[in-house]
C-alpha cells in the first residue's frame, strides 16, 4: 500500500514494445497500471471519444502489474482508466516509450503528449518518453538509466502545478554507446511542409495520405530540443498546460476600450 502507483498509456498500443520496455524499467519504483490503446492512435494529441462507446479489456496481470487495453484514443485510456480502473489517485502518469521523436510541434500532435497533458489537467505529475526510431524493434534498452533517474525525480519531487515534461531520446550513432549528456530546453518552432499525398483508385476516385517532411525552422538554437536531438542529447521540455500568450495581453487589451 506504501508503493507509489503509475498509470502508464501511449499511442503506439498496448502490444508495443516501447510500453513494454517502459514497465520493465520502472516496475520497482511502484505498483504499475497501464491502459493503452488495441492499437496504433498516432496522432491523435489530446483527442477523445465523445460520440462513440468505449470498451476496456483487462489482456495481463502479474505482481504489481496490470495491463488494459482500450478501444479509444490516448486520452480516452487515462480518462477510463481514473475512472474505472485504478484504487486510488496515481501518484505519476508515464506516456510511451513513443517509437518516434515528439520535439518541436509534434507535442502538438502527439497522442503520448496526449496522455501526460491530460494526467497534467488532473493535477498528477506526467512525463512522456519518445525515442527517434520509429522501427517496432527499436532498442530502448540505452534509454533505461535515465528513465529510472527521472522517474524517480518526479516521484520524489514531483513538478510545478501545469507543467508535464516531454523528454526525449536521440537515436544513438552507430558506435556509441550511451548519450552525449542532457539538455533542458524549450519546444523548436518548426513547421510540416508537403503534407498531402494525392492518390487515383483504379474504381475512378482520389484518396490522400497524410505525410509529409518536417523542416526545423531554427536549426542553429542551441537551446530547442531539435537542436539537442541533432546533436546527440537528451531533450527535456517542461511543457505547459496554460497557453496563454502573457506577452500579448497589453496588445491585445487595449481592444476593450477600441
Amino acid at each position: 500500500m506504501n508503493r507509489p502507483l503509475i498509470l502508464i498509456s501511449n499511442d503506439d498500443g498496448y502490444q508495443a514494445k516501447g510500453i513494454r520496455c517502459l514497465v520493465d524499467m520502472v516496475k520497482d519504483l511502484g505498483n504499475i497500471i497501464v491502459c493503452a490503446p488495441e492499437g496504433p492512435r498516432s496522432g491523435f494529441a489530446c483527442a477523445f471519444s465523445a460520440t462513440k462507446p468505449l470498451t476496456i479489456t483487462l489482456r495481463e496481470e502479474q505482481p504489481g502489474v496490470q495491463i488494459w487495453s482500450c478501444s479509444g484514443t490516448p486520452v480516452d485510456c487515462v480518462k477510463m482508466a481514473l475512472h474505472d480502473i485504478v484504487p486510488r489517485r496515481p501518484d505519476l502518469v508515464l506516456g510511451g516509450i513513443n517509437h518516434g521523436d515528439n520535439g518541436s510541434v509534434n507535442t502538438h500532435y502527439s497522442g503520448t503528449m496526449g496522455v501526460v497533458m491530460e494526467g497534467c489537467m488532473k493535477y498528477i505529475p506526467s512525463v512522456a518518453y519518445s525515442l527517434c526510431d520509429h522501427h517496432d524493434d527499436a532498442d530502448f534498452e540505452p534509454l533505461r538509466p535515465y528513465i529510472e533517474k527521472y522517474t524517480r525525480l518526479v516521484l520524489s519531487q514531483g513538478l510545478p502545478k501545469g507543467v508535464c515534461l516531454n523528454i526525449n531520446f536521440p537515436l544513438l550513432a552507430e558506435g556509441d554507446s550511451d548519450y552525449r549528456g542532457v539538455k533542458v530546453c524549450r519546444m523548436a518552432f518548426g513547421t510540416w511542409s508537403n503534407e498531402v499525398t494525392k492518390c487515383h483508385h483504379p474504381r475512378g476516385y482520389d484518396y490522400y495520405w497524410m505525410v509529409g517532411h518536417y523542416e526545423n525552422d531554427e536549426p542553429e538554437a542551441e537551446d530547442t530540443d531539435n537542436w539537442a536531438l541533432n546533436h546527440g542529447y537528451v531533450a527535456i521540455t517542461p511543457t505547459h498546460m496554460d497557453v496563454t500568450a502573457y506577452e500579448a495581453i497589453p496588445q491585445i487589451k487595449k481592444w476593450e476600450t477600441a
